[in-house]
């Protein structure tokens, strides 16, 4: 068996920071539905979901810019038609610097992380800070 190097065994996955089993959206719901789900779990990503698979992410931003288009009506506008398709997906053990370099080079709130069994997580700009106070605090001491 070959060690892996020092630095490589330091590097924390995107496991340990995500947040697991994430609130999610069908497609066909309504930014209405959407923005009740948001308030109450005080999130701002939702991944949106079909039969199971992921196809989209709607942000709170998503919402608010939809909803200022003229005659727009947020019970009767899907997800879908306010989501974006593209979407990072991570896998869970994924390096932690990586992961936040491609959100930071691309300017990305969230990335959805997927596992076997498919989707286990989501890794937002928040858990990001979390994981910098975290590793900071680790470096003082």
């Amino acid at each position: 068996m070959v060690d892996a190097p020092l630095h490589l065994m330091l590097m924390p996955t995107l496991s340990r920071y995500m947040t697991r089993k994430p609130w999610t959206i069908a497609r066909t719901a309504t930014m209405t539905e959407a923005h009740r789900l948001m308030r109450e779990h005080a999130i701002r990503h939702l991944p949106v979901m079909d039969g199971g698979h992921v196809v989209g992410i709607i942000t709170m931003r998503d919402l608010h810019l939809i909803e200022t288009l003229p005659g727009v009506s947020p019970d009767e506008v899907a997800v879908e038609d306010a989501m974006s398709p593209d979407v990072y997906i991570a896998r869970e053990n994924d390096d932690l610097a990586e992961v936040v370099d491609r959100m930071a080079e691309s300017k990305l709130g969230s990335a959805v992380v997927m596992g076997q069994s498919g989707l286990v997580g989501i890794f937002t700009a928040v858990d990001a800070l979390r994981a910098l106070a975290d590793i900071l605090r680790r470096e003082a001491a």
